[in-house]
């Protein structure tokens, strides 16, 4: 407080003098004595700024921020990475938002949809079920960037092995690659288009899809043969494990396969069979087998892999639940245009049962997977995302123009499979976050 004060006084003084200089003085003895007042104000001036400084204008407080970035060591960035990777984004919590922007692509802008989901061209006018987003409540899920997901796929084949909605994920995804680069269809095979790839010439990238509704070898139904299928649960199925050492990703998705009637195999003995009335055997349910089918696939693919010492990309996608109100085969149909809101409609025991049946045996795999190298799994949780959507079907746009002759008693509806563009274009916006996760994990590894 003295100095303070001290320096105030000497202030106080040099301004008085000041003042009655520059009165008394003529114009030239003020400019003789100016630099001596200018050499004595000085110090004054230093210690008032001293004690008392001035704020720093926010202009160029916002100036130096702009010019001069903090810098995050490599240390700190990599920790960071850490953290994110050991606290991955739930996607399978959150709600549908509505979203101004719509989807990439249309339904005319690629070839490769299914007619029956094609839900534009069939006829379908009232598209608010195109305007909304997922929006999980631990993260933000960013848009589907296409030149992103063909750069993380170069020089790689993807490869979707399972039934109709490894498909409809499939055409989903080409359509949106599309918005960015043409691929060419180089192989088709099979009833439906159910063996076919791609080559995308800008990136030297194939993307397939194998009809396997099991994963495992399997005897589908027919008209002509007995009304059930036949399961070996003990051996994959060798349309797509044939060429396994051919795929550096693979998409698995089944489930609803497995709610028909068939007869299950482990070697040459009959395990049982579901829904199998007049038949010999023990009754069991699927969701068993599902798990079954599912750890004799992951554990097939990591061992041959493994056996080249070559590492492969894995995701499972977790079961999609239909919407019908009412018996599929008896009229039963999806009306809703606008998605649940959460809370309003729970996920059913069958639906919640599937789901953790995937979410399980990829955990089991992946411990597994731990002493081999080069190996990545992943679930693709998309059950809940896929429950709150029940406007997302093509329904009875199915067929085209149902109703162009009018309403008439009996309009079959497809409430499982889903319109394109539609919800299902969100299964594929994860999917890409999950690779942007993995390339991370191989870079800090090499």
């Amino acid at each position: 407080m003295e100095k303070r004060s001290s320096t105030h006084a000497k202030k106080a003084a040099y301004e008085m003098a000041t003042t009655n200089l520059l009165k008394d003085q003529s114009s030239s003895s003020t400019k003789k004595f100016l630099p001596w007042i200018i050499y004595a104000l000085l110090p004054l001036a230093l210690l008032r700024l001293y004690f008392y400084p001035l704020p720093f204008p926010q202009s160029a407080q916002n100036q130096f921020a702009q010019s001069s970035p903090i810098t995050i060591s490599s240390a700190s960035s990599s920790k960071e990475k850490e953290r994110v990777d050991e606290n991955p984004c739930d996607y399978f919590n959150g709600k549908w938002v509505h979203d101004k922007l719509g989807p990439l692509y249309n339904g005319t802008t690629c070839g490769t949809i299914k007619e029956g989901q094609n839900c534009i061209s069939h006829g379908r006018s009232e598209l608010g079920y195109l305007y909304w987003r997922w929006k999980p409540k631990q993260c933000h899920l960013p848009r589907f960037e296409p030149e992103i997901f063909l750069q993380l796929v170069k020089n790689k084949h993807l490869a979707f092995v399972g039934d109709s909605m490894a498909r409809n994920q499939l055409e989903s995804l080409l359509c949106m690659l599309a918005t960015t680069s043409t691929p060419n269809l180089t192989y088709r095979d099979g009833e439906e288009n159910k063996f076919r790839r791609w080559h995308f010439p800008s990136h030297n990238a194939n993307v397939s899809v194998y009809w396997s509704p099991f994963l495992v070898d399997g005897v589908e139904k027919s008209n002509s043969g007995p009304n059930y299928n036949k399961l070996y649960l003990d051996r994959v199925d060798e349309k797509w494990a044939g060429e396994l050492d051919q795929i550096d990703m693979i998409v698995f998705s089944v489930g609803h396969w497995f709610l028909h009637p068939a007869v299950y195999f482990e070697g040459d003995s009959v395990l049982g069979c579901h829904y199998c009335s007049g038949l010999n055997h023990t009754e069991i349910g699927f969701y068993d087998v599902l798990r079954k089918a599912l750890k004799t696939t992951l554990k097939t693919s990591f061992e041959r892999r493994a056996a080249k010492n070559n590492g492969i990309d894995v995701l499972v996608t977790t079961f999609s639940p239909a919407h019908f109100e009412g018996d599929w085969d008896k009229a039963g149909a999806c009306p809703k245009t606008k998605p649940y809101k959460e809370g309003e409609k729970q996920l059913g025991p069958m639906d919640v049962e599937m789901r953790k049946i995937e979410i399980e045996e990829v955990e089991i795999a992946k411990a597994n997977a731990k002493k081999f190298s080069g190996f990545k799994l992943e679930a693709l949780d998309v059950t809940k995302l896929s429950f709150l959507r029940p406007d997302g079907h093509p329904g009875p746009y199915m067929n085209p123009f149902p109703f162009a002759n009018g309403v008439s008693e009996h309009v079959q509806n497809d409430c499982v499979h889903w319109c394109l563009p539609g919800p299902i274009d969100t299964w594929n916006e994860i999917f890409l976050q999950v690779m942007k996760k993995w390339e991370g994990q191989s870079s800090r590894t090499e």
